[in-house]
């Protein structure tokens, strides 16, 4: 099975920490490596680093060559320009196409969190047997813990079938980002799973779904797949451009035939770092028995439950503050409730445009 590491997205939630140029997945949030290392490093010991490859852009590839300087540049796929999630993963499977059209791959985000990694290891060696077995896609779900309305969700069916530990199931839809109301429907229904973002199938069977129900991303991708031979880079990139930006979730896996996919249930640990409340609540163990989680230089009194991370080199002091979050870097600083945090989106929307824009 390829590995393919997600590595090119520009997050807003976790600002000013992560920007533009600098995305959270490229420092240390959670451990002392970065994100993407970390994430590479789960792989390498099952796989070996030659069958792990990265999708990004021209812009983030310097900052992953500087962590990876010993891979070949064959390993970092560069999508031409920003397209969304479904061409960027799409030109990804047209490159793994020309290599090995048949042989199982996985999409991965590079900014996750993994507590139990051979359990999550072990969704992906039995995705990899079930394609071989079914032409199906496999995606993984997490057990929804509260109402989300910045994750997608999966709805799931009759059990396929418990593989070693591994249960995977019948796939019943797909739900991208629904409001608040919709997700405690679906946490209270306790059939539906937050969507991972873990993609598995051959190139040849992904690019067949794109042809299917994505046409439009599809016929420049196999336009570029013919061009790609004789490294006609000017063309690609022009092509590529006109290609419209749409996610993989909305293009392909909200219309997908349920017959086509099997969801497997990832019981591993999983948390997705994006957002301040969510890296508050993962960091908890290490909390102060006010329950604050302290990076830097920080001094509090009469504080709880906050979150302080201080990177700007300065002081960071807090007094008398309940349920906040209060980030200081060099050139910004953050304060928000921490009920607030999932609406960071809204906040850089009002900046961008703007005198402000060059800080994001």
């Amino acid at each position: 099975m390829n590995i393919v590491i997600l590595a090119g997205g520009v997050g807003k939630r976790l600002w000013p920490l992560g920007r533009k140029n600098n995305p959270k997945q490229f420092f240390p949030v959670v451990g002392k490596k970065p994100l993407v290392k970390e994430t590479f490093d789960r792989f390498t010991k099952t796989y070996g680093a030659k069958k792990i490859f990265f999708s990004t852009t021209a812009d983030l590839l310097p900052y992953l060559k500087k962590i990876f300087p010993q891979l070949p540049a064959s390993q970092f796929i560069v999508e031409p320009s920003r397209r969304d999630t479904g061409p960027a993963m799409g030109f990804v499977a047209v490159k793994l196409f020309l290599q090995s059209p048949d042989e199982p791959m996985v999409f991965v985000p590079s900014d996750h969190f993994i507590a139990d990694v051979k359990k999550y290891l072990a969704c992906f060696k039995i995705g990899a047997k079930l394609i071989k077995e079914t032409d199906k896609m496999l995606d993984i779900g997490i057990t929804a813990i509260f109402p989300s309305t910045v994750l997608g969700y999966t709805k799931i069916g009759k059990k396929y079938g418990n593989f070693g530990g591994v249960e995977v199931y019948n796939f019943d839809g797909h739900t991208e980002k629904p409001n608040y109301e919709t997700a405690n429907k679906y946490l209270a229904d306790g059939n539906y799973l937050w969507h991972g973002n873990y993609y598995m199938w051959t190139p040849r069977l992904f690019l067949s779904a794109m042809k299917k129900y994505a046409p439009s991303v599809y016929e420049p991708l196999e336009k570029i797949k013919n061009l790609l031979a004789s490294n006609k880079q000017k063309e690609i990139i022009k092509i590529y451009a006109k290609i419209p930006k749409i996610s993989f979730d909305y293009a392909v896996t909200e219309k997908i035939d349920k017959k086509e996919v099997l969801i497997i249930k990832g019981d591993f640990g999983w948390n997705d770092i994006g957002a301040w409340d969510v890296l508050h609540n993962q960091l908890k163990s290490g909390a102060d028995e006010h329950g604050n989680v302290m990076k830097g230089k920080v001094a509090h009194h009469d504080t709880d439950n906050c979150l302080l991370f201080g990177h700007g080199g300065r002081v960071l002091a807090a007094l008398g503050m309940k349920d906040t979050i209060i980030v200081d870097t060099e050139d910004a600083i953050l304060v928000c409730p921490r009920d607030r945090a999932q609406d960071m989106k809204k906040l850089i929307e009002k900046m961008e445009g703007g005198e402000l824009e060059k800080y994001l």
